[in-house]
């Protein structure tokens, strides 16, 4: 199929290689020109897993790439950019969503802002730089069209890279976008060497909340006992390439949210779910207690006196 990836980012670059193996005809759509210019003479991203091969797969500025023409469109863009980028796609190819949040305006999951042409989501323990490798990992394809959710699923399984299909498209979207959020506490409990126990118990008990907001929302239980939910959860919180899990230990040394991510270099969503989130659950009367922490840390209260109160809550029945 034709399929163009829009976002060259980590997670963009790595799935164009991806398809790009699998024998689809592929662009990589970038905002810089210059980008564009370096990957069509080199055959790599000069800014983002640079040693990847991108042989095979065409560069063109988003404005340039054949969006109308595609078979396929995939967005792998932050968060904060993603409706302004779905609402001006020309065509009617279907549309896979790799971005990992919530629209940040309106507190909504990314697939509703995708209007008047098939969507799918894919979340899982996919560490982009993992996938570049050629390291083996699993994923899900969710969607409300199950024959879209084959398709795809048809299209990208290989022997390295194995997709699950899921019709419930409401908890594997804010499973993505609540796990970054407590990666960020993970990476807190790293920064602040407090041990295994501490950082399994929190993984744990996010878990718990991702669940419970899941729910409330009308996603299915299973859901996050898979790998949209536990398996992308403790892979961002246990990576060496997780960035929100990076995030959250350089702040708990010191640095403000926006030296840590000016450090990391790259997006990290957390930062901007974590306030999303935490409307989204006083909208639904859904208690997310460590959400809540993580936005008073990025606010400014130390992480010692958030730590102090969680495990100062009244205790209860698991």
């Amino acid at each position: 199929m034709r399929a163009v990836v829009v976002g060259g980012g980590s997670w963009g670059t790595a799935f164009a290689a991806l398809l790009r193996d699998r024998g689809h005809e592929v662009t990589l759509a970038c905002r810089d020109p210059e980008q564009v210019r370096a990957i069509g003479e080199t055959g790599h991203n000069p800014r983002y897993l640079t040693t990847t091969d991108l042989h095979g797969v065409e560069a063109a500025t988003v404005e340039d790439a054949p969006v109308a023409e595609a078979d396929l469109v995939v967005l792998a863009v932050p968060s904060r950019a993603f409706t302004e980028v779905a609402e001006a796609l020309p065509g009617n190819a279907p549309v896979l969503i790799l971005t990992k949040g919530l629209d940040p305006a309106t507190g909504n999951r990314l697939s509703t802002r995708v209007q008047d042409r098939p969507v799918a989501v894919l979340s899982g323990p996919n560490m982009a730089e993992e996938i570049a490798q050629g390291l083996p990992s699993a994923t899900v394809i969710a969607s409300e069209d199950r024959q879209l959710a084959e398709r795809l699923q048809e299209a990208i399984n290989s022997m390295v890279f194995r997709v699950y299909v899921n019709d419930d498209l409401v908890g594997v979207e804010l499973c993505a976008a609540a796990k970054n959020v407590i990666a960020l506490a993970a990476g807190g409990v790293d920064g602040l060497a407090l041990g295994d126990n501490a950082k399994a118990s929190l993984i744990t008990r996010g878990l718990v909340e991702m669940a419970r907001l899941g729910e409330a929302s009308g996603g299915q239980p299973e859901t996050f006992s898979g790998l949209a939910g536990m398996g992308d959860l403790n892979v961002t919180c246990y990576s060496g390439y997780g960035r929100n899990r990076r995030a959250g230990e350089l702040i708990a040394q010191g640095a403000s949210a926006n030296e840590a991510a000016a450090q990391i270099g790259q997006v990290v969503e957390g930062l901007t779910t974590a306030p999303v989130l935490r409307g989204l659950s006083h909208r639904l009367g859904v208690e997310l207690p460590i959400t809540e922490g993580v936005c008073r840390v990025l606010s400014g209260e130390p992480l010692h006196e958030l730590l102090a109160s969680l495990m100062g809550r009244q205790p209860t029945a698991e």
